[in-house]
């Protein structure tokens, strides 16, 4: 039996962020060196958290966090 499209999202963020973290460890050392690698550091660290937060996403589907189709929440 196959995974569902959520089950299998989660299992490629979780390869994403054990693959980056290693980079982004090496990144903080280089930082160090070079300022100029903050910003590399930096998209790194924001690309492991979107993976994190899919991980950890508790099945909340798209239409609770998009906005509404109607005019309703505008005043």
């Amino acid at each position: 039996m196959g995974q569902t499209s959520e089950e299998r999202a989660k299992a490629l963020a979780q390869t994403l962020v054990d693959v980056l973290a290693s980079y982004e460890e090496e990144l903080m050392v280089l930082e160090r060196e070079t300022p100029v690698m903050s910003q590399l550091r930096r998209a790194v660290g924001i690309a492991i958290a979107e993976a994190c937060y899919l991980i950890t996403d508790q099945g909340m589907a798209q239409a609770e966090w998009a906005p509404p189709a109607d005019d309703s929440t505008r005043r």
